[in-house]
């Protein structure tokens, strides 16, 4: 018997027996090397603080694990684990998977600087490769230090980056306030996409804040487009200090579900984040 032709399309059927329920199960790329780079300075300010995530595990000196499964505000679907970030060759991985963990079909990462690194005003930069497909939110963001004693939104939050995937949105980001406006809920940002059809998994990105005593500015790749003017009495949230969040959430209020065009695993790869002052 001739196995040849059996061996050529083994991993393809590998990789379909794989399938749970309306979601498809397949194995990784390697991560791209190309994408857009940021420098290590910049003229007048100081680099604050760093995280180039060099070695094999995360640095719990500067970093967290928030774990659980119980929606996080916005009926999200995973339960997020330690096992799901990887930190190797130079890179932060979180992983969102499909597998069943407490009461929930789907697993991911959620790290914070809560409690260990905190900054107020500066230039941030933060370089990563995200995922893609329909249900999967990565975000890279802020939340204000006081969040602990006067809860959300009155501690203000700053989304550095967020992306809903599916379709035409794998290709474009979100950078967004919100602060709390006499007793309720305000926001204001923007959205900026690519071009020619590319994706924002495809390569790297640098997603910035540029932030200061009266305005935030949001970037990609060095293109601001958005900013807000945060000099009025009702966002002065947003004048204190915050610490940082990278998280992947499956599902949710924003996003909606995964479905039958979601791949599994997905991941968000994070090069560096930089604090500049």
């Amino acid at each position: 018997m001739n196995i040849a032709p059996f061996l050529q399309i083994l991993p393809i059927l590998i990789a379909f027996s794989s399938c749970k329920g309306n979601t498809i199960q397949v194995s990784e790329p390697p991560i791209p090397t190309a994408g857009y780079s940021t420098p290590d300075h910049y003229a007048g300010m100081t680099l604050a603080w760093q995280d180039e995530f060099n070695g094999d595990h995360l640095n719990t000196g500067d970093w967290n694990y928030e774990t659980g499964g119980d929606g996080w505000g916005n009926h999200e679907l995973e339960f997020y684990r330690e096992q799901n970030t990887t930190v190797k060759d130079g890179y932060l991985i979180i992983h969102a998977k499909q597998e069943n963990f407490g009461d929930k079909h789907f697993t991911s990462s959620r790290l914070t600087t809560q409690g260990k690194k905190a900054f107020q005003y500066g230039r941030v930069d933060i370089r990563a490769l995200l995922p893609k497909g329909q249900g999967i939110w990565p975000a890279l963001w802020a939340m204000g230090s006081s969040v602990a004693t006067v809860g959300w939104p009155q501690c203000g939050e700053i989304d550095i980056m967020e992306m809903i995937g599916g379709g035409g949105k794998d290709s474009v980001v979100y950078g967004t306030a919100h602060w709390d406006s006499v007793g309720t809920h305000a926001s204001y940002g923007g959205h900026k996409g690519l071009r020619d059809g590319h994706l924002l998994a495809d390569q790297f990105h640098v997603f910035s804040i540029v932030w200061s005593p009266t305005a935030i500015t949001w970037y990609m790749d060095d293109v601001p487009y958005k900013t807000i003017d945060i000099r009025p009495d009702e966002v002065s949230e947003l004048r204190k200090p915050f610490f940082f969040l990278f998280n992947v959430a499956v599902g949710g209020d924003w996003p909606g579900s995964p479905d039958g065009t979601t791949v599994f695993p997905q991941r968000m790869v994070v090069d560096y984040i930089r604090v500049f002052q």
